[in-house]
């Protein structure tokens, strides 16, 4: 019977990982985990956030003003080449 898994081996991969229940286990691991993060402090994180939004505002204002107009210039002179004005 090659390629097949029998229910015998799969109960006994299961009580090898851990004989507690999987959802348990993960929130449990994740618990740890958490504890093991540095987090910033309330100055560090106030300071990246003005970071992030400083970056998205500079991203919008290019792709909303310089890439709109190249695109509106390509397309205006893609028209004209084809009627011909």
């Amino acid at each position: 019977m090659r390629g097949t898994i029998s229910v015998a081996n799969t109960k006994q991969a299961k009580q090898s990982v851990g004989d507690t229940n999987a959802l348990v286990r993960y929130f449990r691991e994740t618990r740890g985990e958490l504890r093991k993060v540095t987090w910033p402090t309330r100055d560090e994180a106030w300071r990246l956030t003005l970071i992030v939004l400083g970056v998205t505002a500079a991203m919008a204002i290019f792709l909303g003003v310089i890439l709109d107009a190249a695109f509106s210039n390509a397309i205006e002179f893609l028209i004209r080449q084809v009627i011909g004005a």
